[in-house]
Protein backbone atom coordinates (compact mmCIF):
# COMPACT_ATOMS: atom_id res chain seq x y z
CA UNK A 1 0.00 0.00 0.00
CA UNK A 2 2.83 2.26 0.90
CA UNK A 3 4.62 1.93 -2.42
CA UNK A 4 0.87 2.50 -4.29
CA UNK A 5 1.32 5.79 -2.43
CA UNK A 6 4.72 6.57 -3.64
CA UNK A 7 3.45 5.93 -7.41
CA UNK A 8 0.52 8.04 -7.20
CA UNK A 9 2.55 10.76 -5.87
CA UNK A 10 5.41 10.09 -8.12
CA UNK A 11 2.65 10.76 -11.37
CA UNK A 12 1.35 13.23 -9.54
CA UNK A 13 4.52 15.40 -9.37
CA UNK A 14 5.64 14.60 -12.97
CA UNK A 15 2.32 16.10 -14.52
CA UNK A 16 2.93 18.85 -12.61
CA UNK A 17 7.01 19.36 -13.68
CA UNK A 18 5.44 18.39 -17.14
CA UNK A 19 2.72 21.56 -16.71
CA UNK A 20 5.98 23.81 -15.18
CA UNK A 21 7.93 22.97 -18.26
CA UNK A 22 5.68 23.13 -21.39
CA UNK A 23 3.33 26.50 -19.95
CA UNK A 24 5.95 29.01 -20.78
CA UNK A 25 6.35 28.06 -24.57
CA UNK A 26 2.84 26.69 -24.76
CA UNK A 27 1.14 30.33 -23.42
CA UNK A 28 3.71 32.41 -25.01
CA UNK A 29 2.87 30.49 -28.39
CA UNK A 30 -0.95 30.89 -28.21
CA UNK A 31 -1.12 34.77 -26.83
CA UNK A 32 0.58 35.16 -30.46
CA UNK A 33 -1.23 32.90 -32.06
CA UNK A 34 -4.20 34.88 -31.30
CA UNK A 35 -2.55 38.58 -31.72
CA UNK A 36 -1.94 37.55 -35.52
CA UNK A 37 -4.85 35.63 -35.89
CA UNK A 38 -7.42 39.20 -34.81
CA UNK A 39 -4.95 40.89 -36.87
CA UNK A 40 -5.25 38.55 -39.81
CA UNK A 41 -9.25 38.88 -39.44
CA UNK A 42 -8.81 42.37 -39.31
CA UNK A 43 -7.13 42.99 -42.72
CA UNK A 44 -8.58 39.99 -44.52
CA UNK A 45 -4.85 38.32 -44.88
CA UNK A 46 -4.89 34.89 -44.96
CA UNK A 47 -1.64 33.73 -45.00
CA UNK A 48 -0.16 30.91 -43.31
CA UNK A 49 3.48 31.65 -43.04
CA UNK A 50 2.48 34.62 -40.97
CA UNK A 51 1.18 32.83 -37.94
CA UNK A 52 4.18 30.55 -38.65
CA UNK A 53 7.53 32.92 -38.09
CA UNK A 54 6.15 35.16 -35.16
CA UNK A 55 5.16 31.84 -33.11
CA UNK A 56 8.68 30.32 -33.81
CA UNK A 57 10.17 33.67 -33.24
CA UNK A 58 8.36 33.50 -29.63
CA UNK A 59 9.28 30.10 -28.49
CA UNK A 60 12.60 30.57 -29.25
CA UNK A 61 12.78 33.74 -27.44
CA UNK A 62 11.07 31.98 -24.59
CA UNK A 63 13.04 29.23 -24.78
CA UNK A 64 16.16 31.39 -24.45
CA UNK A 65 15.27 32.90 -21.62
CA UNK A 66 13.43 30.28 -19.53
CA UNK A 67 15.32 27.23 -20.69
CA UNK A 68 17.70 27.49 -18.28
CA UNK A 69 14.88 27.22 -15.13
CA UNK A 70 13.23 24.69 -17.23
CA UNK A 71 15.94 22.52 -17.56
CA UNK A 72 17.56 23.08 -13.83
CA UNK A 73 13.82 21.97 -12.74
CA UNK A 74 13.69 18.53 -15.35
CA UNK A 75 16.83 17.92 -13.86
CA UNK A 76 16.15 18.32 -10.05
CA UNK A 77 13.04 16.07 -10.02
CA UNK A 78 15.49 13.33 -12.51
CA UNK A 79 17.67 13.47 -9.83
CA UNK A 80 15.31 13.05 -7.01
CA UNK A 81 13.19 9.73 -9.13
CA UNK A 82 17.19 8.47 -9.13
CA UNK A 83 16.90 9.01 -5.17
CA UNK A 84 13.66 7.39 -4.71
CA UNK A 85 14.42 4.42 -6.94
CA UNK A 86 17.88 3.90 -5.09
CA UNK A 87 15.80 4.46 -1.36
CA UNK A 88 12.87 1.78 -2.75
CA UNK A 89 15.55 -0.60 -4.33
CA UNK A 90 17.22 -1.24 -0.76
Amino acid sequence: MDQSIELLSLADRTLWVAALVAAPVLLASLSIGLAVGIIQAATSVNEQTLTFVPKLAVTALVLVIFGASMMALVSDFTQDIFAQIARISQ
